[in-house]
């Protein structure tokens, strides 16, 4: 992560009830090095397990990382992230609305035969009535 993404996404992580003199225990690892190795898993494909030995241990940067997406956090990373590189092209900070293609998705089709296990020559079979 380099300085300037680091700028933009330091003011969004909350700070550590320690520091706020709230008690707890001081944190053990830095927040720069659970995103950076977060980041380094989305770029890979890796699963948390295969966490190599540069960054801390894969609990618990899953759970800083299970932590930030239950308050929002990943997805404000990324939306400020990705504006600041939309500046840098010269486009607009952010999407025009109907333009993401998840806006575009409708809900996905129902399925005709819920049942479990059901192959498409019992369900021929079952439609014409023949055993």
């Amino acid at each position: 992560m380099t300085d300037a993404e680091w700028s933009a996404v330091r003011p969004l992580l909350p700070a550590p009830a320690w520091l706020e003199g709230k008690g707890g225990r001081p944190e053990g690892y830095c927040h720069r090095s659970m995103i950076d190795a977060i980041r380094y898993l989305v770029a890979g494909g890796n699963s948390w397990r295969a966490m190599p030995a540069d960054f801390p241990a894969w609990g618990r940067v899953y759970a800083f990382f299970r932590r930030w997406r239950e308050h929002g956090l990943v997805a404000e990373f990324h939306d400020r992230l990705r504006g600041r590189v939309r500046e840098r092209e010269g486009r607009g900070r952010s999407l025009r609305r109907g333009s993401s293609t998840r806006s575009r998705c409708g809900p996905p089709p129902r399925c005709r035969f819920p049942r479990a296990g059901t192959t498409a020559g019992r369900r021929c079979r079952a439609a014409n009535g023949t055993s």
